[in-house]
């Protein structure tokens, strides 16, 4: 990636939307970029799992898990799916599991923070719509930016 969100923001502006919440760095690649798809799910996985199970094309899946920090909602099988499908990244609201192991991947991961406890397994929660958190609208479809630095997201 050659971008960088400083470069970005004092470039476009208002046209972007800077994340204030600070997620650490988590996966292999830590600048990356695409197009936003969602899910909303509270320490349950289930969905998030089939989502990224499925071809990415190089989006980033925007999960918002709440905030909580309870249960991880990723660990390294998942986060293998995910570039095995072609995943650029995820951001988490939320925490993961297994860090050293998803830092090797060729992913970008960025999350609150990580927890070894394993999430629910039901299914619950709702993909493809609308996402706000930290006073910060994810809306599918629309581009995100990752790095060092932090997220930027189209408005």
């Amino acid at each position: 990636m050659t971008f960088l969100t400083a470069d970005l923001f004092d470039e476009q502006g208002a046209a972007l939307q800077s994340v204030p919440l600070q997620l650490q760095n988590m996966g292999g690649l830590v600048r990356f970029s695409g197009a936003i798809r969602t899910v909303q799910c509270f320490e349950d996985n289930a969905l998030l799992r089939s989502i990224l199970a499925s071809p990415g094309a190089g989006a980033v899946l925007v999960i918002d898990g709440g905030g909580s920090l309870e249960t991880a909602l990723i660990g390294d099988r998942i986060a293998d799916s995910a570039v095995a499908n072609g995943w650029a990244g995820v951001v988490i609201n939320g925490a993961i599991r297994d860090r050293v192991a998803i830092s090797a991947l060729q992913l970008g991961v960025k999350a609150l923070g990580s927890n070894p406890r394993t999430s629910a397994k039901t299914g619950s929660g709702v993909a493809g719509s609308v996402v706000t958190f930290a006073g910060v609208t994810f809306t599918p479809g629309r581009t995100i930016y990752c790095d060092e630095d932090g997220i930027l997201v189209e408005r």
